[in-house]
């Protein structure tokens, strides 16, 4: 039997001892105080209450925004051993109900619940009945109305504090300014605002900034001249698949991944990738929430993210290893306007929202004053289509109305096809199946997925068809005929988002949006917006310096590794005789003596350690039409 954390640490996950700040949090929960624990991307989050709630006992409580992290954390903690059920609504009732049934039972140490369950009275009043002993609180900063990704439904886990007055609460995020880190605490209630903050600072990234003209050509420079995991971020999802391919036929082994991939192809790439199959990945922001690869080298940024809070999170995906790694981000004077006009798009007119409003409710056909707690699916593109609303402002729409507490569109449905064995091991031999293949797609389950008879399994239609030697169609019908029988039970995987209908439908005359939803939002967008404008395009600070600055650390220093750093150091190691106008002349010369233009290989080979300088040039002789672009070629302009 256990006693110590180190103990539990060593016999579940395998290692010796804790990293920074996991011990001290762990110690102050179990002598029975709430708490808030900072720590940045790869600072171990996870561990600390997955431990503290082992040394509990009971149960423990874990409010987590994303059902793909969710999902990730159960089955990672069923692969060490340790018992844990999630609730969310992706989830069939046959599903629910074997999860409770766990719960009830004593086989479940740990519930996963996303935070609109925390709405529902009969799942609260439910609670009361289990041995719940710690309450954890993922992602907190989306319980604050001044985080950068407020969740409403993150209120109501106050609801579990009146319930469990003595359970103790320890929440947990990776990126929250200091105003962020006291309302968290004031919303949660908390004894004491015991906040446990490890600095921000990654000492072994180095973070760069390029203003390029060129992104692409910028982009597969950089990768040309680094080694190792890559990972690009981009923010439209057309993107990833171009970029992905340009890169590919670069001779760089790339793939891309975003929310509107199949199940199977996502999870696909996502092993290539893990495995080293192939170095690049272009992702939307979906790839990367609970992807733990340690030895990611480089992370760009081809598109300007929307705050610091979500570049640095992104960002501290490279080097967990503690190994020197890369984060790029690169920008073009474009990006200015496009970073402010979000804001807008953000913000929709009010009448637009209750428009909005009134055509989804007819769209799911819920009448007026009906709809109460209902969930309907949603078919966004199809909505879009039939209304002639631009994609984008729905989304924005349907967020504020899912803020001021109308309705939610909940677009991360998909989820892997499922099957759990209702009938007995040995009921199996005596049941007469309907086909040969229905007994060939059985005998293959059993044979490919383990722990079929105690628990649902993902499973891929494509591999049992490829096993089979079928179509996916046949195998999906196969499974259909095998559910009918009572032999199993199947969930189909689901691609569809849905709208969660909290409140009875309005008239949409008295559809109220309050000014802390909208304006004073607004105004907290605005100031994101700005700060990541400051850290993308001013170069009189350190980027690290100014960028822990935001999160509160006020006595940083210069982290000695960011390119503006690193700029001021340049003149020791390049060549006192070479200046600005001494570079310009060479990069006329160059101009002129290739005829065909310049790529950046060629600047490159030419500049050498002066090639940053050049660069410069050339962008202020861009600016001045003095040269041209021309297929990834700087000319002289005619």
């Amino acid at each position: 039997m256990t006693h110590t954390p180190e103990e539990i640490l060593k016999k579940y996950w395998g290692y010796d001892s804790f990293r920074p700040l996991q011990r001290d949090i762990i110690d102050y929960v179990l002598a029975g105080h709430d708490a808030l624990g900072l720590l940045p991307t790869g600072g171990g989050k996870s561990v600390i209450f997955q431990v503290t709630g082992l040394m509990l006992g009971g149960i423990t409580i874990v409010v987590t925004p994303l059902v793909s992290l969710m999902k990730d954390q159960v089955d990672n903690l069923r692969q060490r051993g340790i018992r844990a059920v999630s609730l969310h609504s992706g989830l069939s009732r046959r599903e629910t109900t074997l999860a409770w049934e766990r719960l009830v039972n004593g086989k479940a140490n740990f519930l996963y619940v996303s935070p609109e369950r925390l709405r529902n009275q009969r799942f609260i009043t439910e609670l009361r009945h289990l041995p719940i002993s710690l309450i954890t609180v993922d992602e907190a900063h989306c319980i604050s109305q001044w985080g950068y990704d407020f969740r409403p439904d993150y209120l109501h886990i106050a609801k579990l504090r009146k319930v469990f007055p003595d359970v103790k609460i320890l929440a947990l995020t990776a990126t929250a300014t200091p105003e962020v880190a006291q309302d968290i605490c004031r919303q949660l209630q908390f004894d004491t605002h015991k906040v446990f903050s490890m600095s921000f600072q990654r000492s072994n990234i180095s973070y760069i900034v390029r203003q390029t003209p060129s992104k692409i050509t910028e982009l597969q420079h950089i990768i040309s001249r680094t080694q190792g995991a890559t990972i690009v971020y981009v923010r439209s999802r057309k993107r990833t698949k171009e970029i992905a391919e340009f890169l590919s036929m670069a001779g760089i082994p790339a793939t891309f991944y975003h929310a509107g991939l199949d199940f199977t192809i996502k999870e696909q790439r996502q092993n290539a990738w893990r495995n080293d199959e192939v170095r690049v990945m272009v992702a939307t922001n979906a790839f990367g929430m609970g992807i733990d690869k340690p030895d990611v080298r480089v992370v760009i940024h081809y598109d300007l993210p929307p705050s610091l809070e979500e570049y640095y999170q992104e960002a501290g995906r490279a080097g967990r290893d503690g190994q020197p790694s890369f984060a790029v981000l690169l920008t073009d004077q474009p990006d200015k306007g496009v970073a402010r006009r979000r804001i807008t798009e953000a913000f929709p007119e009010r009448p637009i929202i209750a428009k909005i409003y009134e055509m989804v409710c007819n769209f799911i056909q819920v009448a007026l004053y009906e709809g109460y707690d209902t969930i309907h699916e949603f078919d966004i593109v199809r909505f879009c289509e039939v209304f002639g609303f631009q994609e984008r402002q729905v989304k924005a729409a349907l967020r504020i109305l899912g803020q001021a507490g109308y309705l939610d569109f909940i677009e991360e449905s998909q989820n892997s096809s499922r099957v759990m064995i209702l009938c007995d091991r040995r009921e199996l031999y005596d049941i007469s199946l309907p086909s040969p293949l229905s007994e060939r797609v059985l005998t293959m389950l059993l044979r490919m997925y383990p722990g079929l008879f105690s628990d649902y399994i993902n499973i891929s239609e494509a591999r049992l068809a490829t096993e089979c030697q079928a179509s996916e169609h046949d195998i999906y019908e196969a499974l259909l005929a095998l559910s009918r029988m009572k032999v199993l039970s199947y969930v189909p995987r689901k691609r569809i988002p849905y709208i969660y209908v909290r409140t009875s439908r309005e008239e949409p005359r008295h559809i109220s949006i309050p000014n802390s939803i909208y304006e004073d939002r607004r105004q907290v967008m605005k100031h994101r917006v700005e700060s990541m404008l400051k850290y993308a395009f001013e170069t009189k600070e350190c980027r690290v310096a100014g960028m822990l600055r935001y999160f509160g650390e006020t006595d940083a220093h210069p982290c000695g590794s960011c390119d503006i750093c690193r700029s001021r150091r340049q003149p020791h190691h390049s060549s006192p005789h070479i200046d600005t106008k001494d570079i310009t002349n060479h990069v006329m010369t160059l101009l002129q003596s290739t005829p065909d233009g310049a790529d950046i290989p060629t600047l490159q080979k030419y500049f050498g350690m002066q090639y940053d300088h050049a660069m410069s040039v050339i962008r202020f002789l861009l600016h001045e039409n003095i040269i041209t672009l021309c297929d990834d070629k700087y000319h002289i302009r005619r």
